[in-house]
């Protein structure tokens, strides 16, 4: 069959020639790729019963699981587009994400049933609420009969929110190609980059509302493996699904890895399944990857890239990984992929030269949903500017030395610091304030908040991060709160938020974590 280039050809393929072999394991139940298809077909059948056209949006809040992948290719099925919420986010960012994408349909799972109460009666454009784990009734007599398959590589697959400087998060739109171009690809030239097969058992670590979930995920199904569900991160649970379900494949962001190295019964657990673990999300100190790689004992692969290029543009390989001078860098483009580095001019810099990192991507995203000047702002000429800081070196390797946007990366989340210093000065008691990321060994970097009180009035740390809870997700939260008479600023009144930086990053080569 030929090589699939949507969602819904990925699932079609594998029902198509392997209909009894397993596509998803999820706790004690096995879901074959056939039974994953007829499921699938149902409810494509009963959103367009339902008056969902190509287009829609429709959204999905709840831990991943059998249910929420059988949702996803019946969305994609429908035409439609697949809106993945991040449960650990407060109702109103949750809200303004639903009323952005002008959400029609919402499929909650049962522990956020109250939340897909709230959000229905705050949302005038949703009409109606699933839910996920209960859909009998809702599907109703819908058929299982294979739904007309109308979807092209250039439709949106998926509408992904992305935080942004602004302090209002954007929905990157990504094309059905976005999930398997880089792979088409290397599948073109030979490459067999981590060796994918049907016999694989991949690991979906994590979660299915971030790109490298939702990617990883496609690329397991893709490659006709057989799928790990993992409900909510855990380590003793990877560690137990690992040896249970005997996974080869795994991915995972590092604060992830180093968790499941800190386990213990991580010594006693069975790994000798296992024979790649991809991580990214952000940089691993030396000393963590070191530990994973004694630890794991098999071969690491670390990829690069944004929710708007896609995921993965870049990889150091395993191969890579056998050298230790290479560690630090985020590896070589794919086959297909472009990365150039340029200075504030748009000029393409030499090797050695520091700049933004820039990448041409089949996988690249189409757009931000109804943000015309972002978009052109950062897709110019087919690249997408990141926004990361750094280099190329002689021999075509990524190194990126620090961002030139604000961005933290926290456990694999990342955190816009407009958004938590808007709550912030939302408190009586604050003048104005400045949040950084600050290094932290655990999780790569944590959230700081800087603070100016106003005259005659005072505040706790422990009071404003009280005031902050629920406004903003928890993983947002500032770690810590310094109180400061002023904040450091140019002759112009510029914030200088590298001065409030230096402290913390003295010493190190790179000003990410």
């Amino acid at each position: 069959m030929p090589e699939p280039t949507t969602m819904p050809q990925i699932l079609a393929r594998q029902a198509a020639l392997r209909p009894e072999a397993t596509a998803l394991l999820d706790g004690e139940r096995r879901v074959g790729y056939g039974e994953l298809a007829r499921a699938a077909d149902r409810v494509a059948h009963a959103l367009r019963r339902d008056g969902v056209r190509p287009g829609a949006r429709i959204a999905i809040l709840d831990h991943d699981s059998a249910e929420l992948w059988t949702v996803v290719f019946g969305i994609a099925k429908a035409g439609a587009v697949v809106v993945g919420l991040n449960w650990r986010l407060a109702i109103d960012e949750l809200e303004f994400q639903l009323a952005d994408a002008e959400v029609q349909v919402l499929f909650v799972g049962p522990e956020f049933a109250a939340k897909g109460d709230t959000l229905r009666a705050r949302c005038p454009a949703l009409r109606q609420v699933v839910a996920l784990r209960e859909s009998a009734a809702w599907l109703g007599d819908a058929p299982a009969s294979p739904f007309p398959d109308a979807v092209g590589s250039e439709d949106v697959a998926v509408q992904m929110y992305t935080s942004g400087t602004t302090g209002k998060p954007k929905g990157v739109m990504l094309a059905h190609r976005s999930f398997v171009a880089v792979v088409a690809g290397m599948r073109a030239v030979g490459d067999p980059w981590i060796g994918w097969s049907s016999a694989d058992v991949s690991l979906m670590g994590i979660p299915s509302f971030h790109i490298g979930g939702m990617w990883w995920a496609m690329t397991g199904f893709n490659a006709g493996a057989a799928n790990v569900v993992v409900p909510v991160f855990a380590g003793w649970r990877v560690l137990a699904a690992i040896a249970r379900h005997r996974v080869t494949k795994a991915c995972m962001v590092p604060a992830m890895l180093q968790v499941c190295v800190s386990e213990p019964d991580c010594a006693s657990t069975d790994f000798s399944s296992l024979r790649t673990i991809v991580y990214g999300g952000s940089p691993i100190p030396r000393p963590n990857l070191e530990a994973a790689m004694r630890v794991f004992g098999c071969g690491f692969a670390q990829i690069y890239g944004l929710t708007e290029t896609g995921n993965t543009a870049v990889c150091l390989r395993p191969d890579d990984h056998r050298r230790p001078e290479l560690w630090e860098a985020a590896g070589r483009p794919y086959p297909g992929v472009t990365v150039k580095v340029v200075d504030a001019a748009g000029n393409v810099l030499p090797p050695r030269a520091i700049g933004e990192i820039c990448i041409r991507s089949p996988a690249n995203m189409l757009g931000y949903w109804r943000r015309e000047e972002a978009t052109a702002a950062t897709l110019r000429d087919g690249f997408v500017h990141t926004g990361d800081a750094g280099f190329l070196d002689d021999e075509g390797y990524v190194h990126v030395c620090d961002r030139q946007k604000d961005m933290i990366c926290t456990a694999g989340e990342n955190v816009y610091p407009a958004e938590v210093e808007s709550v912030l000065c939302a408190h009586p008691a604050v003048q104005e304030a400045a949040v950084i990321g600050v290094p932290d060994e655990r999780w790569g970097e944590v959230v700081k908040a800087i603070v100016v009180v106003r005259a005659g009035m005072a505040a706790t740390a422990a009071e404003l991060l009280a005031f902050a809870r629920g406004r903003i997700a928890d993983f947002k939260l500032p770690r810590s709160v310094d109180f400061v008479s002023s904040l450091p600023r140019t002759p112009s009144g510029k914030l200088q938020k590298h001065v409030l930086r230096e402290p913390f990053w003295t010493g190190r080569s790179r000003r990410v974590n």
